[in-house]
């Protein structure tokens, strides 16, 4: 049928060639005007939200049968001489996106997952290449993602249709076309659009998909495909949330890993390894005949005699029959099925799903998988990495590459505590890892992101866990006040003032709610330091995160000009310190305690008084050495504050001989026992706990900020003025360290000579101060050579001090030493 453009016009537009809108010839008759351009906004377009005409099942049990996707079509034509063609579409759920048969963009998992009745993420795509002149056909399929998901109950109790904004699948797209003579028209989504269930069966975000190949239908997304049969859309509810224009990298796969080795496991099974950990899908040839069903199960881990263990990753600890409610799995493993259609040689990769795993279970093959057969897909939100850390350490390199790895498997649009259990965005996980994470990646739009989760998330009465919301809420404000710390942080690393002014208001009200539920300034529910391997009390933990907030929020009223609210804040800094001083530090504290978390605690956070932190750098560098192995037993919050504390008020060699040992518990422990990625436990686990979890991520923050040395300046936010204090520790000879800091690239390296010297390389932005403090003792000169940043002139100076403040350009050191 005709599409109509839009137009202020009310008097209609008439068409010289008599049926189809072609706008080249295009004009009104009744007033000799030129037409309108389309809106570029989706948000003002014409389009409506469209979906199939099935109604969703009304019994839990129901939702495991097969619910096959639908693919949506559209054919219109074109003029010729199209000069640009843009594509915006959003969906509630997943959706893939075609033109003329071939994928629109590399993106996947799209759109972001967020409380789709609070707010929705359009992406836009450039499409001038994938048009053709004449007929085209515009393609969507649907998958469920995180609005139409499962009712697992996870732990048995916990079930996102009843705790989240649930639906069927439905999308919302505008296709914008602008011609070389100034014309323009718009395909938008409505009821002329027609529809029809494919191959995919089942499709879960959890529990992976069900792929029929022989109800394939060539050709459905391609012009001239018969869909008489086909029928036709329905207009859709809207999922309720405020359209916004995507901002935040894409989820996308950025790497292909080829299986290190495959072995027969049984009749008709085998088992490849991947050789890593990692999160994402894969690519597969699967050989067999007509109706052969390819069974696929993932796991992290094997049993010792060979087989998969797929434990730690099973959705909500759902192990045994009746745990996770009428229907479900009796346990509910991540697992793919593909049944061979008429190609009996194909290629499969599931849509709409991600796994976490290292190994894979294929059973249904008549003859062995080759390694070539198989390829896997690492995908993740594609922030940019341009910051990186290594050391003459190997130890060390496969820690920072094993937490990076953990990292990258908990970004998929949310930073999750695990990539398959859970995947829920925990505000606990990101209060203890947001600095490690930026200062590996560019996190200002995903972090950005995540505070609005937040806002959508919270309430005004009580604390909530996870962003997006998922109906957990008894971790307290350890968790919660993620919303306000990673404003902090982004404050803090990048100068991002405006969002500070956007969300104070908010920021204001949620210190008021702080308030009313912790009227004594004494935080005593809630989570307190996870998976320490000793008793933490909630009101120390607790207690000094709402210490950080109320410190956090005296800096933003400041900033703000708002000095009666910085003075409010600071004198309820101070009153809260004094609460924790006296109950922790002033006297004995009474029953069994992590004595390391609690010092820890009390220097990163600034309680113990001046004159009195010498006693408390004893107590600590004392627990520390009464540690299981001379280790850490921190928890979630307590191993962050340990690496800053025990540095900075003791010595950063006895972090670092922590660090790089091989002994339980800690890190190299770890890699040690054939970690790829960080456990969730400081004891390894084969079947509770997730072998990919970052919260123990904060080491990579020790790397930057200490062995590199690359340090913020809260007086200077966004790195204008910042701070560059390496260290070398005896057993590490050198360090090469960058950080990709909003004025450009930091450059931290360090080597130790033979003879004892130190040689030094350090690169500061165009524009930015960096203040030096080298760890030398004993030197007997400093040799400074500056290079331009953009020319080969140089200048040399000698100096004897280790304090030097460097400007823009590549500086190289030289220390002797007495």
């Amino acid at each position: 049928m005709p599409v109509k453009p839009k137009s202020k016009c009310n008097r209609g537009w008439q068409s010289l060639t008599g049926g189809y809108l072609l706008a080249a010839v295009l004009f009104c008759a009744a007033c000799a005007q030129e037409p309108p351009k389309v809106p570029r906004n989706l948000k003002d377009s014409d389009a409506i939200w469209i979906a199939d005409g099935r109604t969703t099942p009304v019994h839990d049990s129901l939702f495991y049968l097969n619910q096959p996707a639908p693919l949506f079509r559209k054919e219109f034509q074109t003029a010729s001489q199209i000069k640009s063609a843009r594509l915006s579409i959003t969906a509630a759920g997943y959706y893939q996106a075609s033109i003329n048969g071939e994928l629109v963009g590399k993106n996947t998992l799209d759109p972001a997952w967020t409380d789709f009745s609070k707010r929705i993420y359009f992406t836009e795509y450039e499409v001038t290449h994938l048009l053709a002149e004449g007929a085209n056909c515009l393609g969507v399929s649907l998958g469920n993602g995180f609005y139409n998901p499962l009712p697992l109950r996870k732990w048995g109790m916990r079930n996102l249709r009843e705790d989240t904004k649930v639906g069927k699948p439905t999308f919302l797209a505008q296709l914008s076309i602008e011609y070389a003579n100034g014309e323009s028209m718009d395909i938008v989504s409505d009821t002329t659009w027609t529809y029809a269930t494919g191959p995919l069966l089942r499709n879960s975000v959890y529990i992976g998909v069900t792929y029929n190949a022989n109800q394939e239908i060539e050709g459905w997304n391609a012009p001239g495909f018969d869909d008489d049969l086909w029928e036709r859309t329905q207009r859709a509810e809207s999922p309720g949330g405020e359209l916004q224009r995507a901002f935040i990298p894409p989820v996308q796969i950025t790497r292909e890993i080829a299986p290190i080795g495959i072995y027969p496991q049984g009749p008709g099974r085998w088992i490849v390894d991947m050789g890593e950990n990692f999160t994402g899908t894969y690519r597969a040839r699967l050989h067999g005949k007509r109706g052969d069903t390819i069974n696929l199960r993932f796991g992290e881990r094997i049993y010792d005699d060979g087989s998969l263990n797929p434990m730690t990753t099973v959705i909500g600890q759902i192990k045994q029959p009746g745990v996770g409610g009428p229907g479900a799995p009796d346990i509910a493993w991540q697992a793919d099925a593909y049944i061979i259609g008429e190609d009996p040689d194909a290629w499969f990769q599931p849509p709409f799903t991600y796994h976490a795993y290292r190994y894979i279970e294929v059973e249904g093959l008549q003859q062995a998988p080759d390694r070539s057969d198989l390829v896997g897909l690492s995908m993740h939100s594609n922030v940019p990495n341009e910051s990186s850390f290594s050391s003459s350490s190997a130890l060390l390199n496969s820690i920072q590459k094993a937490t990076e790895r953990t990292f990258l498997a908990n970004l998929v649009s949310v930073q999750s505590d695990c990539p398959a259990r859970e995947k829920f965005g925990y505000g606990g996980d990101i209060n203890a890892t947001s600095e490690a994470f930026i200062y590996n990646f560019d996190m200002q739009a995903f972090y950005r992101k995540t505070v609005y989760d937040w806002l959508d998330a919270m309430n005004d009465t009580s604390f909530v866990d996870t962003a997006p919301y998922v109906g957990i809420q008894y971790c307290g404000i350890s968790w919660e006040s993620a919303y306000l710390i990673t404003q902090y942080y982004l404050y803090l690393y990048y100068g991002d003032e405006d969002f500070v002014r956007e969300l104070y208001d908010q920021n204001v009200q949620w210190m008021d709610k702080v308030a009313r539920l912790h009227p004594n300034a004494w935080v005593d529910q809630g989570l307190s330091d996870h998976e320490s391997l000793e008793p933490v009390p909630v009101e120390l933990i607790g207690t000094a995160h709402y210490l950080q907030c109320a410190r956090i929020m005296a800096t933003f009223a400041e900033v703000l000009g708002d000095e009666a609210r910085s003075d409010q804040y600071l004198r309820l800094a101070d009153q809260i310190s004094d609460r924790l001083r006296k109950a922790f530090w002033d006297q004995p504290v009474a029953g069994p305690i992590n004595r390391q978390t609690l010092f820890a605690t009390l220097l990163y956070h600034g309680v113990v008084p001046e004159d009195q932190k010498d006693a408390a750098k004893d107590s600590l560098l004392l627990a520390v050495q009464r540690g299981p192995a001379g280790h850490f037993s921190t928890g979630i919050f307590g191993t962050k504050y340990i690496l800053e504390a025990l540095s900075h008020h003791v010595s950063p060699q006895a972090v670092f001989d922590v660090v790089n040992s091989t002994n339980y518990p800690g890190w190299g422990h770890m890699i040690d026992r054939g970690a790829t990625t960080l456990w969730e436990t400081w004891k390894e686990s084969d079947n509770i706990y997730s072998n990919n979890h970052p919260m123990f991520g904060s080491v990579s923050e020790w790397f930057y900020r200490w062995l590199g040395g690359i340090r913020p300046d809260p007086r200077n936010p966004g790195f204008e003025e910042f701070l560059l204090a390496p260290v070398t520790p005896s057993g590490l000879d050198s360090v090469t360290c960058t950080y990709s800091s909003p004025r450009g690239l930091i450059k931290s390296s360090w080597r130790r000579e033979e003879n004892g010297d130190y040689r030094f390389q350090i690169t500061v932005p165009e524009g930015s101060v960096g203040h030096v403090h080298l760890p030398i003792d004993d030197l007997d000169r400093v040799e400074v050579t500056k290079y331009g940043l953009d020319t080969d002139e140089s200048e040399r100076m000698r100096l004897s001090t280790p304090d030097l403040q460097l400007e823009g350009g590549h500086h190289q050191i030289w220390v002797s030493r007495r």
